[in-house]
């Protein structure tokens, strides 16, 4: 089997589609030897933000000089940096290893056990606790919840941390129709007496929250009770469990990242009696160089690219444009799948900038008919970049979802 057959097969069940359960991962698991018991590992769940801080989480161990594995979902430019070691994504010749342990098992799962075949993102989950935890074990692991928590695929293995990033109204058809419900299965992830660092502003959530720690036995730490922030990702503060460190910098722009930022610092914090070479000037020196393709992510000077693809994560992006780049003439091309509040995401993008609705190759993506009739269209995105010059006036945003953000990137960088 080819590198390519390999991957066109492991697409391929995508057709099973999205399947809530870890029935078939612990079957699965349990003929690989359940190598996720021997994984040591940071949890992260959350509806925006799980990738920025498994990156930031990822910088701090890896400067630090331990071995480091991330998993992350969807990939940018590349399937196989949804499994990483140090920041890189792991070899074809290592993928290919890990299929063809975990291919046979999927094959024969439906005949042995009367489950429904595995999907393709159990099938990765498997190959990624299959590397961490027996064929290239690490001295951490940041798993990065694929969607939800409670019934995730990942929710099969006891974390070090939990860490719960935010809570938005998405994925509603599988996670509940309120905040409430969508928190319960987020922190659904909570292992007994395992830590649960959060950033969360609403009542109802913390509700949940709160009775989920308080039933695990587990100890809570929640941004602005029991560790602070203030400043801005130019310089900012962070005060907790007896740290204080000052005049923090990071790479990736906005208000957002420094949140993100202080749950991975409280998170690192926690662990450091385990891992004691995460020193203060590791940890200024990994924040300072983080970054992570496709979120608030500059490919020239005037043109940005970011994964914005619900509500919320619109709202952070256009806070950002008012707040940093107000003096610009702002350039927004906007495409989305047909899962999301489309409305509300375009008329929130509508305040700040000239916006152009475009679409893109893929199965679910919103077609141009679909589309609110009151605005500008394109067919293809590259006819908009076509519009593109380098200027100090204008900045050109190219936002939506993560699938339209990387096809873009990569037509960007082949160019």
């Amino acid at each position: 089997m080819t590198y390519e057959e390999g991957l066109a097969w492991i697409h391929d069940q995508l057709k099973f589609g999205i399947k809530p359960g870890i029935e078939r991962m612990k079957w699965l698991l349990n003929e690989l030897g359940n190598p996720q018991e021997k994984v040591k590992g940071i949890h992260v769940v959350g509806t925006n933000g799980k990738g920025s801080t498994v990156n930031y989480l990822q910088a701090m161990f890896t400067e630090a000089g331990y071995e480091v594995g991330t998993f992350t979902s969807p990939y940018i430019m590349d399937f196989r940096e949804r499994i990483a070691l140090n920041g890189e994504m792991i070899s074809k010749d290592d993928l290919l290893h890990l299929l063809s342990r975990v291919k046979p098992l999927a094959e024969r799962l439906p005949s042995e056990t009367g489950y429904e075949p595995a999907t393709e993102f159990e099938i990765i989950t498997t190959m990624m606790f299959l590397y961490f935890g027996q064929v290239h074990p690490v001295d951490i692991a940041i798993i990065e919840a694929g969607l939800g928590g409670l019934y995730d695929s990942t929710n099969i293995f006891n974390p070090l941390a939990v860490i719960c990033t935010s809570i938005g109204l998405d994925h509603q058809t599988i996670l509940g129709q309120t905040y409430e419900e969508i928190a319960a299965q987020k922190v659904g992830v909570l292992k007994d007496k395992v830590p649960f660092v959060f950033a969360e502003n609403r009542m109802d959530v913390k509700t949940v929250f709160y009775k989920k720690a308080n039933e695990m036995n587990s100890q809570t730490f929640e941004l602005g009770r029991d560790f602070e922030v203030s400043g801005h990702s130019r310089a900012f503060n962070f005060t907790g469990q007896g740290f204080k460190l000052e005049k923090l910098t990071l790479k990736m722009r906005g208000q957002h990242q420094v949140t993100n930022a202080s749950l991975a610092l409280m998170t690192a914090f926690l662990l450091q009696e385990k891992y004691p070479k995460l020193t203060e000037g590791v940890i200024r020196n990994a924040l300072a160089k983080a970054s992570w393709l496709g979120r608030i992510e500059l490919l020239e000077d005037n043109l940005m690219i970011d994964g914005a693809h619900n509500n919320e994560s619109i709202a952070v992006l256009v806070a950002l444009l008012k707040k940093e780049f107000a003096e610009k003439n702002i350039h927004i091309l906007f495409s989305a799948i047909d899962t999301k509040p489309i409305q509300g995401m375009i008329e929130q993008l509508a305040t700040v900038g000239e916006l152009t609705l475009t679409t893109f190759n893929y199965p679910n993506a919103v077609s141009l008919e679909h589309y609110p009739s009151a605005y500008p269209k394109v067919a293809n995105f590259k006819e908009w970049l076509n519009t593109y010059k380098s200027s100090e006036e204008d900045l050109y945003v190219i936002t939506g979802s993560l699938y339209f953000i990387s096809q873009v990137r990569q037509f960007l960088l082949d160019k």
